[in-house]
C-alpha cells in the first residue's frame, strides 16, 4: 500500500451540515471521490485530502452567497469540479456547465455528475473557453478558481457572458493587487464594475476571497462583439442553405 495516499477524507465539519443541508450525503460522496479517484488520477494532491472540506468544498460552496437566483453558470477550467460541483449541491436553482479542456478531467467530472444524480442540473463540456465561444448560449455568471491571473482569466471568461453578466473568481491574498493590475485589460473587455468580496465568514476561516467583475452590454468588448456578429451571420447563412 502506498503510505503517501490518505485512506480517505476526514468527516465533514459541523458547518458542512448547515451549508449543504439535505445534500450533505452527496457532498460526503464527492469528498470521497476527490480523495480517492481524484488523487489516484492526479486531479488533486494527496496532501490536500486532510483539508478537503475547509479548503475545497466549503471554500467553494460559500461562493453561492453572491450568485444570483435561477441563473446559468459556466465554471471555466473546472478541473476536479471546483467550484462548480459544490455550487450545484447547495443551489438547485442554478444550471451549470463545467468547462474543462483535459479529457481525464472531463471523464472524472462526468462520473461525478452521474454518481451524484446531477445530470438535469449540470453538464460537462470538453474544450477551452476561446474554442466554445459560439457553441453554446452566453451565461449569466462565469466562475473560476485557481485558473490563471485575473487579466488572462477575464480574457477567457468574460466573452462567455450575457450582457450585464458577471464573472466571479475565487482568489487568494493577492486579489486586490491582481484587480488593480488588471483594470486596463478589464475595461477593454467591456467590464464596467469590479470589486473584491469576502464570503463565508461564518463557515470558513479565513473567509473566501472573490473578485467580481460585471460587464455592460458588450461582454468581451468590441473585438468579441464583432466575432459574435460574424458567427451569427455564418449560422444564418448555413440555416438558409443553398438557393
Amino acid at each position: 500500500m502506498n503510505q503517501d495516499l490518505p485512506a480517505g477524507p476526514p468527516p465533514p465539519p459541523e458547518a458542512a451540515g448547515a451549508v449543504f443541508g439535505d445534500r450533505l450525503p452527496d457532498a460526503v460522496r464527492y469528498a470521497e471521490l476527490l480523495a480517492e479517484t481524484g488523487v489516484r488520477r492526479g486531479l488533486i494532491g494527496p496532501r490536500e485530502v486532510p483539508r478537503i472540506w475547509e479548503r475545497h468544498l466549503l471554500n467553494c460552496a460559500v461562493l453561492s452567497e453572491v450568485v444570483p437566483t435561477g441563473v446559468t453558470v459556466c465554471d471555466v477550467g473546472s478541473g476536479a469540479g471546483l467550484p462548480g460541483i459544490p455550487l450545484a449541491l447547495v443551489r438547485a436553482d442554478l444550471r451549470i456547465t463545467l468547462l474543462e479542456p483535459l479529457l481525464r478531467r472531463t471523464t472524472f467530472l462526468q462520473e461525478v455528475v452521474e454518481l451524484l444524480g446531477l445530470e438535469e442540473q449540470v453538464s460537462v463540456v470538453r474544450g477551452r473557453a476561446e474554442e466554445v465561444l459560439n457553441t453554446f448560449p452566453p451565461v449569466h455568471v462565469v466562475t473560476a478558481r485557481a485558473v490563471a491571473p485575473l487579466d488572462r482569466l477575464a480574457g477567457w471568461g468574460v466573452p462567455l457572458l450575457r450582457p450585464y453578466g458577471e464573472m466571479l473568481a475565487l482568489k487568494g491574498d493577492t486579489a486586490e493587487q491582481e484587480l488593480k493590475g488588471a483594470r486596463a485589460a478589464l475595461s477593454k473587455l467591456g467590464v464596467v464594475r469590479s470589486e473584491v468580496l469576502h464570503v463565508g465568514a461564518d463557515v470558513v476561516d479565513p473567509p473566501a476571497t472573490v473578485v467580481r467583475v460585471e460587464v455592460g452590454e458588450s461582454p468581451g468588448g468590441v473585438r468579441f462583439a464583432a466575432k459574435r456578429a460574424k458567427a451569427a451571420r455564418r449560422a444564418g447563412r448555413a440555416g438558409r442553405g443553398p438557393r
